[in-house]
């Protein structure tokens, strides 16, 4: 297969995490648009992907389930296919786009985790009936058309053995893997400073209020956490209550530039890493690739990318098991250092573009 046009769908560029970082990364290096429906060009910028054309199918509703409907219809009435040689899908809504864009694929960063795996826990945090009752139902009607849309993809692929036995658990398709890239020559090793960094998404799923209980117990420790949310998310709640009640050893920047990004990675301790069953885990990747430890939760992508005792450590989702891992890199960070920076190669953006321009030929 001869390519000329590549579009990438990507739900929405607000908020700026390991899955919007992947698809700028990718536009960049196949010369493809991206195509979404709510954007920050000011994120976009600072990142440093002002040349990465992206173009907008319109706003959508900003206030959950709302958000999602109108990003699933944005897409679902769409079509670029006139333009176009060859979709990539990315995110939870932009396959509904699949009906009039082949040949495609699926590079799926999981299946909706609150239509499948985390239903019950997205159900049981809304307040009151009514809330919990109205979740319910937009789960039941929209996970139905979430099947039929999957049906209409040529190909999967998944960013991790986790993802890759979620889609087969819940779609029942097959999957290939493709683990994200990291381009590890961006990022450089300066020195092991005086605070431990975190790097996500202020979601629920993230766990961010762990790490918080983790820290009140470790006043000799800092910690400092990049990453926001987009409005309309279902995290806009959480991070409220997050916010009244910030250790004094903690300091939350919000979103930054990749260059003040790389910077954090480069001076701090070691990265912490709590998400809930994480899909991949982009973050532990640059870590270890600035020379930096890790301490995650021996759950998900984590495991697939965190060499217990070797390139940090991975332990239970416990404050106490926290703890003591901190502890214990803190003494000698540096004994670390040969076998991350070893280990981020592994995940090199050349390793993933080779393997991914290979899945579109074969595709």
């Amino acid at each position: 297969m001869i390519l000329v046009r590549v579009a990438i769908f990507l739900d929405y560029i607000g908020a700026i995490g390991g899955g919007e970082r992947v698809a700028l990364m990718l536009g960049r290096a196949l010369g493809a648009d991206i195509i979404t429906t709510d954007l920050n060009p000011e994120l976009v910028d600072r990142l440093g992907y002002g040349d990465v054309t992206i173009k907008r199918l319109g706003d959508t509703i900003k206030l959950p389930p709302l958000k999602q409907i109108s990003a699933s219809l944005l897409f679902g009435m769409c079509d670029v296919s006139d333009g176009y040689d060859f979709f990539i899908f990315s995110g939870n809504w932009s396959h509904y786009a699949a009906r009039k864009h082949h040949p495609n694929m699926w590079y799926c960063y999981t299946p909706v985790r609150a239509f499948y795996d985390l239903r019950e826990s997205m159900i049981s945090r809304q307040p009151g009936y009514f809330r919990r009752l109205v979740t319910s139902s937009w789960i039941r009607c929209h996970s139905w058309f979430d099947q039929r849309s999957v049906r209409n993809l040529d190909r999967i692929v998944a960013i991790s053995e986790t993802v890759r036995q979620r889609i087969e658990k819940y779609h029942k398709r097959s999957a290939d893997v493709i683990y994200p890239p990291v381009d590890t020559g961006r990022f450089r090793f300066r020195t092991y400073g005086d605070f431990w960094l975190s790097v996500n998404r202020i979601y629920p799923e993230k766990r961010i209020d762990l790490q918080f209980d983790v820290f009140r117990k470790l006043p000799d420790e800092r910690l400092v956490v990049v990453g926001g949310y987009a409005k309309g998310d279902h995290a806009e709640s959480y991070y409220r209550r997050l916010v009244k009640k910030i250790p004094d050893n903690v300091k939350m920047l919000g979103t930054v530039s990749e260059d003040e990004l790389v910077d954090l990675y480069a001076r701090c301790k070691g990265l912490v890493c709590t998400a809930m069953d994480e899909d991949f885990g982009l973050t532990p990747v640059e870590a270890m690739a600035s020379g930096k430890p890790v301490v995650a939760v021996r759950e998900g992508g984590y495991v697939e990318t965190v060499v217990d005792g070797v390139t940090g450590e991975l332990v239970a989702a416990d404050r106490d098991e926290l703890i003591a891992a901190i502890k214990n890199i803190s003494s000698n960070p540096e004994r670390y250092r040969d076998a991350c920076l070893a280990r981020a190669r592994e995940f090199d953006m050349g390793v993933f573009l080779e393997k991914f321009r290979s899945a579109i030929r074969s595709g």
